[in-house]
Order: structure tokens, then C-alpha cells, then sequence
């Protein structure tokens, strides 16, 4: 293993590892357990990112080892069935909760120098919230004053970042002319896309039916299209032949767009002119037969038809490119040193393909 003590990382979220770590304090674990803990280890130290107990450093203050742990194993529980990452997402994941814990303190410096206080009913209410969940367990009351104030810490420094991202993606919605200008840069996001009706007429076939029955559906199916490409009603045939639910509308499918048939079907339907019949196609459910009633052309909506959705993602779109401008900046001013130790390679330099 290239990284021992990234894949450590990993494993120390196993019930196994954890048994080793009894001496860390309880409460403290449920903490962390609980997503509270995340950045609280961070104090100001000059250890360079080579040393193993340490993470990365940032500026002045360092990031533990211990803490970068902490917060994978957390975010692996949150998001992951069973806490378990696929293996060829771990790698990425451990670089994700890095930059996350790396950005905490970047953004924590950045409300700071902006004067940005954190909301105390907010602030006390999910203390509030922790200590109900909290209150019970062994130890609680001995050291209850100890960890609220740790907490509330924690706490404090997370409703910071959120008023400073709140008030970096607080922007004034687009002018009348910016909105034009997005609409005519953007029809890709205005366009309604081509949409035909169809009619359909399907004979069902067991998936698992032996080549016998596909043969025959096939061959039936080539009689119908013989028929009705002799005149016979195709609305009568579908409500005597087809067993798709459409049959009782005489196969009428209504308007569908592209993606919403078997690919099979799709193909046939791309080289039918307006009127025509397919040819038997085979799908999973059986062979089916098409009719392609109408073709609607794709159309861009103009403006006033869009002007909500327009507005909304003109809007989304500026509050998250604010966002991000703000974190590159920050990255860009406050380079931070990690200790690639702690992170397993990529699955393409693991496969040898890349540095």
C-alpha cells in the first residue's frame, strides 16, 4: 500500500479500528458522530505538512491528522450506505472532505475580517438541539459544561460561514437587458425539444421465452404491418391485438419526447415520415409495431413565456458563481500545504495512467 495511513483513515470507521481509539473521550466521538466537530481541532502551529499528525496547514493553523479522520469518518456515515465508500470513489472522497475542512478555515478568517457575528438564536437553538440528544448519555453530566462550550464554539464558527455565504450569493436579481442577454445566450435551456405522437401496437413476449415464441411474435407481427400497410385501422387492430395499456385508446402513446421509448424503437421512429408504419421491432417486452402520427419540431420559447424560469436561473447561476469566485480567492490567497500521505492516490496515477 502506497499511503498506509490513508487507507487507515478508512478503516478506522470499522467497529474494529475504533476499539483501539477507547482512550479518545467518549463524548467528544459522539460529537464528532453527530457532524459537530468537524473544524474544532484547528489551532495555530508551525509543524510542516510532512509530520503525520498532521493534516495540512493553512495559512498559520494546522489541520490534525486526527481531525481530518474524524471528519471523513463522519461524512462517510452521512452520505455512504453503511459508512462503506465504493472503492473507486474513496480517493476523491478523502480530497473532498480535505478541501472542505481546509475552506472552513478560509471562510472563518474571511467573515471574521468582514465583521460578520454569528446568529445567536441560532447558534443556541441547535445547542439546544444537541444537548436533547446528548442528555443521557454516560458521562453527560460530568462533562456537559466542558463540551457545550466547545460545541457553541463550533457552532458559532458555522453560523459565520453561513451569513457570509448568505450575503456573498445575496445578489440583485438581472436587469431586463441581461435577461435577454441570457435568454439569446442560453436556448438550450428554453427550447422545447422535438415531441412526436405515436400509436403502438406490441406483441408481448416472455423475456424468458425460448426463441420459438420470439420467432412467432416476429412473424405475426410482420403479418399486422402487412395488413395495415394495406389499409387495415390500425386504432382497431391495437384494441384487438396489442397488449400495451395504450390498446384501449387504439394505441394512441400521446406526445413523447426522445428518451421515452426502448432505443429500438427510437431508431425506427427516427426514419418513419408522418403516417408511416415500422417494421416488427423486437424489446424487451415483446415486438412491437409503430405508427408515427406527428412530428413537432423543437421550439425556442421566446422570453415572455420564460421569463420566471429565466429569472431563476440566471440568479442560481450568479449566486453560485459569486460563491465560488469567492472560494478560489481565497484558496488563491491562502495556499494551503496538505500532506498527501493522508490521501490515497487517484484510481488513474493507482492505475499508473497519470503523474
Amino acid at each position: 500500500m502506497r499511503n498506509p495511513r490513508a487507507r487507515d483513515a478508512i478503516a478506522a470507521s470499522s467497529p474494529e479500528t475504533r476499539h483501539h481509539h477507547a482512550s479518545a473521550p467518549r463524548l467528544l466521538r459522539a460529537m464528532a458522530w453527530a457532524g459537530l466537530l468537524v473544524t474544532c481541532g484547528v489551532t495555530a502551529a508551525a509543524d510542516p505538512p510532512t509530520d503525520p499528525t498532521v493534516f495540512a496547514v493553512v495559512g498559520e493553523q494546522t489541520i490534525s491528522a486526527q481531525d481530518f479522520g474524524q471528519a471523513l469518518r463522519a461524512g462517510m456515515r452521512k452520505r455512504f450506505y453503511h459508512g462503506k465508500v465504493p472503492e473507486d470513489q474513496i480517493a476523491a472522497y478523502q480530497r473532498e472532505i480535505g478541501q472542505e475542512l481546509i475552506d472552513a478555515i478560509l471562510l472563518e478568517a474571511e467573515a471574521r475580517a468582514r465583521g460578520i457575528e454569528p446568529d445567536p438564536a441560532g447558534v443556541q437553538s441547535r445547542l439546544e438541539s444537541f444537548e436533547a440528544r446528548m442528555r443521557g448519555r454516560q458521562g453527560w453530566e460530568e462533562h456537559r459544561e466542558a463540551v457545550l462550550a466547545r460545541v457553541r464554539g463550533d457552532l458559532e464558527r458555522r453560523s459565520r460561514r453561513e451569513r457570509l455565504e448568505a450575503s456573498v450569493r445575496d445578489i440583485a436579481p438581472p436587469t431586463e437587458q441581461q435577461l435577454a442577454a441570457y435568454h439569446a445566450d442560453n436556448p438550450d435551456k428554453f427550447t422545447e425539444p422535438e415531441r412526436v405522437r405515436v400509436s403502438l401496437i406490441l406483441l408481448e413476449v416472455d423475456p424468458s421465452a425460448g426463441g420459438a415464441a420470439w420467432d412467432a411474435a416476429r412473424q405475426e407481427a410482420a403479418t399486422i404491418v402487412r395488413r395495415l400497410r394495406a389499409g387495415a385501422d390500425f386504432a382497431e387492430t391495437a384494441r384487438l391485438r396489442s397488449g400495451d395499456a395504450s390498446a384501449a385508446k387504439g394505441g394512441d402513446m400521446g406526445y413523447l419526447h426522445g428518451g421515452m421509448l426502448a432505443a429500438p424503437a427510437e431508431a425506427a421512429l427516427a426514419e418513419l415520415a408522418v403516417g408511416a408504419v415500422s417494421d416488427p421491432v423486437q424489446v424487451l417486452e415483446g415486438v412491437v409495431i409503430l405508427r408515427l402520427d406527428e412530428r413537432v419540431a423543437a421550439r425556442l420559447n421566446p422570453l415572455d413565456a420564460v421569463r420566471e424560469r429565466a429569472r431563476e436561473l440566471w440568479l442560481r447561476e450568479h449566486r453560485d458563481g459569486a460563491w465560488q469566485a469567492l472560494l478560489a480567492r481565497l484558496r488563491t490567497a491562502t495556499p494551503a500545504l496538505v500532506n498527501e500521505a493522508h490521501y490515497l492516490p487517484l484510481p488513474d496515477k493507482a492505475s499508473g495512467k497519470g503523474g
